[in-house]
């Protein structure tokens, strides 16, 4: 579950202050899959930093599964990072020195994992790039450093997954089939994935969306939604595999988005 309540965020801008976020409150569930968008400067970004507590809110608290992270130290948020979250970006940072396999494979390694050679081999697989596991970065196109990018986000087994834009750098093509895995690692595990992009059509693959404009709610698509597993929503059979939720039980509950100026929806 993540939970906002209240959560704001406002920086200064020269000699004034700029709110990027006003006040908002918002619950996913596990097992969602919920589209972020909005136009540039509505603080869509900005969002997804907070809820993966890479930035810090200007009042408001921020919960996953129950924890206020707003109210951890740095040690402690970073061990529930690491035990819980995914993170996938725009920009793929990997590590130009090291091959597709050991840009998943040592993370794992530096964190102590016993399996991680072979799971770095299973999640390559699982992104389709058994082939070009020993290519280095510089070797892969734009679409594969992706696809190696999702691997190693899904290292930890994380229960959520935040995506920042990861189709910006891509043409349509690779865009669409990033999207494609991110549903299957959704459907298939029952991970909670929160995505950022702008780009309409990609957000509609998603079960859910969540419209910003100039830091405020202003629509959601829930309702076309409740009551529908992930993967009916999103026309994805597992094919037997045992996601989080386990045997194709429901997601926890419906999605909640609110703000505390109320905006009509579209």
């Amino acid at each position: 579950m993540i939970e906002l309540r209240e959560v704001s965020k406002t920086v200064m801008s020269g000699s004034e202050p700029l709110t990027i976020l006003h006040p908002m409150s918002l619950e996913i569930p596990h097992g969602r899959f919920v589209a972020i968008v909005g136009p540039s400067g509505s603080g869509k970004s900005t969002l997804l930093g907070l809820i993966a507590g890479l930035d810090a809110p200007s009042s408001g608290e921020v919960l996953i599964d129950g924890v206020d992270i707003t109210r951890l130290d740095e040690d402690a948020l970073a061990r529930l990072r690491g035990e819980k979250i995914g993170f996938v970006f725009q920009f793929f940072h990997l590590i130009p020195s090291l091959t597709a396999y050991e840009n998943v494979a040592v993370p794992m390694e530096i964190a102590g994992a016993a399996d991680a050679r072979t799971r770095a081999e299973m999640l390559l697989e699982e992104v389709s790039l058994t082939g070009r596991a020993h290519h280095y970065p510089s070797q892969l196109s734009g679409g594969e450093q992706q696809r190696v990018a999702l691997a190693r986000a899904l290292a930890n087994d994380p229960s959520i997954v935040l995506a920042d834009e990861p189709t910006g750098n891509l043409d349509s093509a690779n865009g669409r089939h990033i999207m494609e895995l991110l549903r299957k690692v959704h459907g298939s595990r029952g991970t909670t994935v929160v995505l950022v992009t702008h780009d309409a059509e990609l957000a509609a693959m998603a079960d859910a969306r969540l419209v910003l404009r100039d830091g405020r709610v202003v629509e959601n698509t829930l309702e076309h939604t409740l009551g529908l597993r992930p993967i009916d929503r999103l026309g994805v059979v597992p094919g037997g595999v045992e996601g989080r939720q386990g045997h194709g039980e429901q997601p926890e509950g419906p999605l909640v988005l609110s703000s505390s100026k109320k905006e009509p929806t579209r």
